[in-house]
């Protein structure tokens, strides 16, 4: 089992157990990825005040363990979506490698949408 496989399998184990532990209500998947979604922004804005967002203040150091640790909890609610809309590791493995090619494709020009148009020299000149 690869890394990424385990922490779906982890993942799944807990998602059942805090539901049987919490006696949650049987959501919809819609429902628990609305819920998981909101859950998300509210640790991706832990994340931020981790980072100094806030130029109004004096920034503080940062703290590798804490930022680490937000980004473990955006995961969980990562994986944990996958998991309720059907997505299995495999398939968001693949995903990413396809977006990420068009990704790099994007930036290197080689994409008809202007939008992602990146300045470029002149190879001619």
């Amino acid at each position: 089992m690869d890394r990424l496989e385990h922490i779906f399998t982890l993942q799944e184990r807990f998602d059942r157990d805090l539901a049987q532990r919490r006696q949650l209500p049987d959501y919809s998947p819609a429902e628990w990825i609305q819920k998981e979604v909101l859950a998300m922004v509210a640790e991706l804005g832990e994340l931020l005040e981790e980072v100094n967002f806030k130029w109004w203040k004096n920034p503080h150091p940062l703290d590798h363990e804490a930022i680490k640790g937000e980004l473990v909890d955006i995961l969980h609610f990562l994986v944990s979506m996958c998991l309720k809309a059907g997505i299995t590791a495999e398939e968001f493995y693949q995903a990413y490698l396809i977006k990420n090619q068009e990704n790099f494709r994007r930036q290197q020009g080689l994409t008809d949408r202007r939008e992602y148009a990146a300045a470029r020299e002149d190879k001619e000149a």
